[in-house]
């Protein structure tokens, strides 16, 4: 029988055991690792900065800021969250922007499916790298909804909770993601267009 993140945590507050904490970490690390890895766009920084968190985490869990909710992984996140952040403004890169939500079909349903043949898996490779280059232009708020969703799949509610805004503005933010997205492959596939034209 799988063990919850709660029977988890439980038997590491309770008991000491630190198998149970560290298949705690199992579980989640490549979800909160590809957020940080989105969010910091540095391996050795994301790692740096993931270690932090956790080191936050077993601190904060002893002291009991963690109140047994059911949310764990909502609760790390916020933590890995405010970790980023923290490294970002030493950096001078967190800066707020406005948004205007608007509606929109996700770009995501935009990419391929089917299994790809060797020329399908290049294309596929160059969009992945297109896809980063572009989420890093987008807004900080905007790219973290977006990341928050596609590499944690956390609820927009609890997003919203993360980010301490209504769940409309965490929606309208990544609708606006999204579209501007969309804006980016217009542009990108006039641009690569007009250099074949002019070829």
């Amino acid at each position: 029988m799988e063990h919850t993140d709660e029977d988890l945590v439980t038997a590491y507050l309770e008991d000491g055991d630190e198998t149970a904490f560290r298949r705690l970490v199992e579980r989640h690390q490549d979800r909160i690792f590809g957020y940080l890895m989105g969010m910091l766009k540095d391996r050795a920084v994301a790692n740096d900065v993931f270690q932090n968190t956790f080191v936050r985490v077993i601190d904060a869990m002893r002291d009991g800021s963690y109140t047994h909710e059911g949310k764990w992984l909502s609760w790390v996140m916020s933590i890995a969250r405010n970790a980023a952040i923290d490294h970002m403004r030493k950096q001078k890169k967190w800066a707020d922007m406005p948004h205007d939500p608007d509606e929109g079909r996700s770009f995501w349903e935009t990419l391929e499916d089917d299994s790809p043949s060797a020329n399908e898996e290049l294309h596929r490779a160059e969009q992945r790298e297109w896809l980063d280059e572009h989420i890093e232009e987008l807004a900080p708020e905007q790219r973290e909804v977006l990341l928050l969703r596609q590499e944690t799949d956390l609820t927009f509610r609890e997003i919203s909770d993360l980010q301490d805004v209504s769940i409309n503005t965490a929606l309208g933010r990544m609708r606006y993601a999204l579209k501007n997205l969309r804006k980016m492959m217009k542009k990108s596939d006039k641009t690569s267009l007009a250099g074949t034209t002019d070829s």
